[in-house]
């Protein structure tokens, strides 16, 4: 059956919404960047340590907030916009070609807020969602544990009833933000008895709760953000309970779906979210000599560059191609999960490749006098491994995309 005259206008009607978004969006991000503040801002929301730093980038959510440019696709009544999918991805793109700062409550934005809006109860979505977008409440994610990683069923923290409450004990880690968050979405087993996949809950914790301890971890950068968090007999409402107990193996999975791209509504944007690396690169490869002469003449090397350079269009390709459902309704997870992958060894590739391009200079550390670019890559480099490990290592994500998605058998 050939679409309706209605459909017809009902697509172009979206179609201008988005361009006119667009439009607002670029204008905003052009007017309104932010002026060095005179300290070392971080490269994504992992590397976060100084309160200097979270307070600078809550103020820049903020201003970006009340220009009523995140959650636009979120329902009207929760504080977003109700616009048609596909448009906050046009925020974020405009927010990557203005290279302006993240938005710092990704946790909140990106993974937290869509679970509470597909599954939260009508008083938790009128309670959390608001204040995620305008960053009033910032959130952290509490998963992984000691010994319970990429076996992340395996959790022992554990959540015991007990009347109109449940008393948490346990111990999580790689905890980003914990130490700047007001709420966690916590994994916690509440049924010891149940085999390990069933016997898990799904809590939107209050991190200002007695008897939660945060204990910052140093990066190999030196740079804070990851942390671990100690729960001694803390004791939350049960209506901080996700959904129902036992279900919280389903929502984490739910979850991480969102944390590897499977929701778009509420993006955080940022310098990498429309490309712009490469062309970073380019312009250190024009600036550095290598054996006399500017690395960007090395036939080699403009191989290698122009190799990315491709790798980079495909990936912007490849989100705009998960936006068309025709093309992702056989396996609609697919491409989500094949993108943080792909992107995330991209990342890395990229950045080790910038330091070949440094030559002798890739000895100094970022921020070091005579770091070229200030040491960017460098810096981007050791901070890669952190995405290519979290919300699952590759090796875990290949078993994922094969076995999950694909249909493949175990290899044995």
């Amino acid at each position: 059956m050939a679409p309706s005259h209605d459909t017809h206008e009902h697509e172009h009607e979206h179609e201008n919404e988005k361009r006119d978004l667009r439009e607002r969006a670029r204008a905003f991000f052009h007017d309104n960047r932010p002026a060095d503040p005179g300290f070392k801002l971080p490269q994504t929301f992992l590397e976060v340590e100084s309160e200097e730093q979270f307070l600078w980038l809550k103020a820049w959510q903020k201003q970006v907030h009340a220009a009523g440019l995140i959650g636009v696709e979120w329902p009207k009544q929760y504080g977003g916009q109700g616009m048609p999918p596909g448009s906050q991805r046009v925020v974020a793109e405009e927010m990557g070609r203005a290279g302006v700062p993240f938005l710092v409550n990704r946790i909140g934005l990106d993974w937290a807020g869509p679970t509470i809006l597909a599954v939260g109860t009508e008083e938790q979505k009128q309670r959390y969602l608001r204040n995620i977008l305008s960053c009033d409440e910032v959130w952290c994610q509490g998963f992984s544990e000691p010994g319970a990683g990429s076996d992340l069923a395996s959790l022992r923290t554990s959540a015991v009833r007990s009347g109109d409450h449940y008393i948490v004990h346990g111990h999580k880690v790689w905890t980003t933000q914990a130490f700047w968050a007001d709420y966690m979405i916590l994994l916690a087993r509440t049924d010891p008895a149940a085999p390990k996949h069933a016997g898990i809950s799904y809590f939107l914790f209050p991190m200002q709760s007695r008897g939660v301890f945060v204990r910052p971890l140093v990066k190999m950068t030196g740079e804070g953000g990851f942390n671990q968090v100690i729960f001694e007999d803390v004791e939350i409402p049960a209506s901080c309970l996700l959904a129902s107990e036992g279900d919280g193996w389903r929502l984490a999975v739910m979850t991480l779906a969102f944390e590897r791209g499977a929701s778009e509504g509420s993006a955080t944007g940022g310098a990498l979210a429309a490309g712009g690396e490469v062309a970073r690169l380019v312009a250190l490869a024009k600036g550095v000599c290598r054996d006399g002469r500017p690395a960007s003449e090395d036939p080699v090397m403009r191989d290698r560059i122009a190799e990315l350079a491709i790798e980079e269009e495909a990936l912007l390709a490849s989100a705009l191609r998960a936006r068309v459902p025709g093309l992702v309704e056989e396996r609609p997870l697919a491409l989500p999960f094949l993108g943080k992958l792909v992107a995330t060894e991209f990342g890395q590739r990229l950045a080790a490749l910038g330091q070949e391009v440094e030559g002798p200079l890739a000895q100094h550390a970022f921020g070091a006098e005579r770091a070229a670019d200030g040491g960017h890559f460098q810096r981007a480099y050791m901070n890669s491994f952190g995405f290519t490990i979290g919300g699952g290592t590759s090796e875990i994500q290949r078993n994922l995309i094969g076995e999950k998605i694909l249909g493949l058998p175990k290899s044995t």
